[in-house]
């Protein structure tokens, strides 16, 4: 008797536990660890796409920086015009 208890509640464990990993995709995790190669393909392109996100996101934010710093010299606010002119200056002079 203490036997089929034992290894009913066993049973129940394990069930509980192929649950939790399949809930959790280790299996998935496994396997990609598993082979290489797809861990160096899926790595390769995760960093070809970082580095074209960051390249279009830098070329953004700076054309956007470009266009503000142009509408503040046409303001000819005095300090801040002044000051943008002599960046441009010592920029084209280089």
């Amino acid at each position: 008797m203490d036997k089929d208890k034992l290894e009913e509640k066993l049973n129940n464990n394990l069930e509980k536990l192929n649950y939790s990993l399949e809930k959790s995709n280790i299996f998935d995790l496994m396997e990609l660890l598993g082979s290489k190669r797809k861990l160096f393909v899926r790595n390769f392109i995760s960093g070809i796409s970082k580095g074209i996100g960051i390249g279009i996101g830098f070329t953004v934010l700076t054309a956007i920086l470009i266009i503000i710093l142009q509408k503040i010299v046409t303001l000819n606010i005095p300090v801040i015009g002044d000051y943008i002119a002599d960046i441009v200056d010592i920029v084209q002079s280089k």
